[in-house]
């Protein structure tokens, strides 16, 4: 119990032991229903842990949807940029009699910026949204393993 109380107290924090509190929570109120079967009380101790699991991993997904958008639609928006930039680096060269590299060089050097700029937001993008879905992925494994061990623990407790 001496954990527990830490972790009232918020002296340990963090999504597993939010997901401990929840499950103990729900333990002790169980076991104090004189009419609540063994299997009852584990069931409902499953079913706070399942819930508390969710809404953790709700919150750490929380960003995904960003981070995905970013990494899909960034190349998109620079390659428009660029589109945009070498139009107007050829619209800029309707008054003039004789064309030259020269003419079109800076446009189009200003047009590649914007293609630049897209990849330089998507490529973080898309590296965070990995290395977020993979932590998120790794610790749902560790909360379910946390769930059976701590549910057969509490079994024996009864």
């Amino acid at each position: 119990m001496d954990l527990m109380n830490k972790i009232e107290s918020r002296k340990i924090q963090g999504e597993m032991p939010r997901i401990f509190e929840s499950g103990m929570n729900e333990f002790m109120k169980s076991r104090k229903q004189a009419n609540l079967k063994t299997e009852a009380i584990i069931d409902n101790t499953r079913r706070a842990l399942k819930a508390s699991m969710f809404k953790e991993i709700d919150g750490l997904e929380e960003k995904l949807p960003f981070l995905a958008t970013a990494g899909s639609v960034s190349p998109y928006i620079g390659l428009f940029g660029t589109v945009w930039g070498i139009m107007q680096a050829f619209l800029s060269l309707t008054n003039i009699q004789q064309a030259t590299l020269a003419n079109v060089a800076p446009g189009i050097a200003e047009a590649l910026i914007a293609t630049a700029v897209g990849l330089l937001a998507a490529i973080p993008a898309v590296i965070a949204f990995n290395n977020l879905s993979s932590k998120v992925e790794n610790l749902s494994s560790k909360f379910d393993t946390f769930i059976e061990e701590f549910s057969n623990i509490l079994q024996r407790q009864i």
